[in-house]
C-alpha cells in the first residue's frame, strides 16, 4: 500500500513537472514570435507605433524595416528567406504581380471587419483569373485633384470655364501653360488621367466574371478616338504642355502664376503652408466625367510569414489590428492619406477635399499587363501636348495602343 502510494505522488510530481515544461516552452514560443514590416519612411513611425501595440498585448516583438517604397514590390521577389518580411506596406496595384509570383497569401477577414471599408478599396487588393481572392487590407485611399488658387480663378463648373480661365490667366502671366499639370520626358498617365477618362478613354474592359480583361484595351477606343481632336485643340493653344514637369507645374501655382494645378494629398502640406486661398475638386466633365484613378495603399502578409512559422500572427496583425478603426486613424494622421476604414476619423480639411475629388474614381489595374501601359500611353500625351510638331492625339494614341497590345501579347 505504501509502496502504491510512492509511486502515485511520484507520477502526480512527473505529470506536474511536465506540465510546467509545456506551459514554459508554450509561453516562450509564443514570446518568440517576431514580426518583420518592411515600410516606407513616411509611415514608419506610425507603423512602429501600430504594430508595437499589438505586440505588446501579444507578447510578440515587431521590428519595422525602413525601405523606399517601390522598393518593397520589387525587392519582395529576390530577397533572401532569412531576410525577408513576414508584413508589407504595399499599393493595390501591386497585387496581381505579387500574387501571381506567389509573394503574397490570401486574407479572410471577417463580415464585420469587410463591412468598415468601401467596396473598391477591397476589390483593388483582389485577384484571380476565376476566383477573386483578397491579398491586402486597405489602411489609405488617394488620387489627384484640381487644385484652384481662387484670388485667381473661380472654380469652375464646365470644363469650358475651366479652359477659359485658364488661358485667361496664362496669357496675363506669360506662361506657355493653361493647367499646371506634370509630364516631362517621361511621360505621366497617372497625372494625365482625368482627361484621359474625360475623353472617353479606359485602360481594360470587363470579362463576363466582371475581371479585368487584358485583351480589351481602351487606350483608343471609338469614343476617345472621335473625342481626341480636343486634345489638338488644347495643344495648339496651350492650355496642356508635357514640357511641364512635376516642380515647373508646382513652382507656378505656388508663385500665383498658374491659376490651376492638378496634385493629390501628398501636396497638403505644402498648400497649407503656402498662404494661397484655394479650393480642391475634381476636373470638370469633359465629354464624359473626368475622373481621376485612385490608389489604394495596405498591409499585405507575404509567403515568408509562413516559412518563418508567423503566419497565423501575421494574419492577425493585419487583418484583425491594423485594420481597426483607431488604427487606421494613427496611420493616415502620419501618412497624410484619408483612411480606407469609413469608421477611422481624420479631420482634415483639405484631405476631405482631395476625398471628394475622388467621386466615382477608377481604382488602378491591379494585374501583371498593366505594368505594359504606363510608358506608352504616358507618352502619346507627351507626343499629343508638346505644342509644335505635335503628333495628332488619334495617330499617338492608336499607336500607344498597339505597343500596349504587343507588349501584353
Amino acid at each position: 500500500m505504501q509502496n502504491s502510494l510512492k509511486r502515485m505522488w511520484a507520477l502526480l510530481g512527473l505529470l506536474a513537472a511536465l506540465a510546467a515544461v509545456v506551459a514554459t516552452t508554450a509561453t516562450a514560443a509564443h514570446k518568440a514570435v517576431n514580426i518583420v514590416i518592411w515600410t516606407d519612411s513616411d509611415r514608419a513611425a506610425a507603423v512602429t507605433k501600430v504594430a508595437g501595440d499589438w505586440a505588446a498585448a501579444n507578447g510578440a516583438t515587431v521590428k519595422v524595416v525602413t525601405k523606399n517604397f517601390g522598393d518593397i514590390r520589387d525587392n519582395l521577389g529576390t530577397v533572401a528567406a532569412a531576410d525577408a518580411p513576414d508584413v508589407i506596406t504595399a499599393a493595390h496595384d501591386w497585387t496581381g504581380q505579387l500574387a501571381a509570383n506567389g509573394l503574397v497569401q490570401p486574407l479572410f477577414p471577417s463580415a464585420a471587419v469587410k463591412k468598415q471599408f468601401p467596396s473598391y478599396t477591397l476589390n483593388a487588393f483582389s485577384y484571380g483569373t476565376a476566383v477573386k481572392k483578397l491579398y491586402g487590407i486597405p489602411a489609405a485611399v488617394e488620387n489627384i485633384g484640381l487644385v484652384v488658387n481662387t484670388k485667381l480663378a473661380q472654380a469652375p463648373k464646365t470644363f469650358s470655364q475651366l479652359e477659359s480661365e485658364a488661358l485667361a490667366q496664362k496669357k496675363k502671366a506669360h506662361l506657355s501653360f493653361g493647367i499646371a499639370v506634370q509630364q516631362g520626358s517621361g511621360g505621366d498617365a497617372y497625372h494625365m488621367y482625368p482627361f484621359f477618362s474625360g475623353l472617353g478613354g479606359y485602360i481594360f474592359g470587363l470579362n463576363k466574371a466582371g475581371n479585368l480583361d487584358p485583351s480589351d484595351i481602351g487606350v483608343a477606343n471609338p469614343t476617345f478616338i472621335k473625342n481626341s481632336k480636343l486634345v489638338d485643340k488644347w495643344n495648339k493653344e496651350g492650355l496642356l504642355s508635357s514640357k511641364v514637369d512635376g516642380a515647373t507645374a508646382q513652382n507656378a501655382f505656388l508663385k500665383g502664376q498658374a491659376a490651376f494645378w492638378i496634385t493629390g494629398p501628398w501636396n497638403a502640406d505644402t498648400l497649407k503652408k503656402s498662404g494661397l486661398s484655394f479650393k480642391v475638386m475634381q476636373v470638370p466633365a469633359i465629354v464624359k466625367p473626368s475622373v481621376p484613378f485612385l490608389g489604394v495603399q495596405g498591409f499585405m502578409v507575404t509567403k515568408f510569414a509562413t516559412d518563418h512559422g508567423v503566419a497565423s500572427a501575421a494574419t492577425d496583425l493585419v487583418t484583425n489590428f491594423i485594420a481597426s478603426p483607431s488604427a487606421q486613424t494613427q496611420l493616415a494622421a502620419a501618412n497624410g492619406r484619408p483612411p480606407a476604414n469609413t469608421k477611422a476619423r481624420s479631420n482634415d480639411p483639405v484631405l476631405a477635399q482631395f476625398s471628394a475629388a475622388s467621386k466615382g474614381g477608377v481604382p488602378m489595374p491591379n494585374i501583371p499587363q498593366m505594368n505594359s501601359v504606363w510608358g506608352d500611353l504616358g507618352q502619346a500625351w507627351v507626343k499629343s501636348t508638346k505644342g509644335s510638331g505635335a503628333t495628332p492625339a488619334a495617330t499617338a494614341f492608336k499607336t500607344a495602343a498597339r505597343a500596349i497590345a504587343d507588349k501584353i501579347g
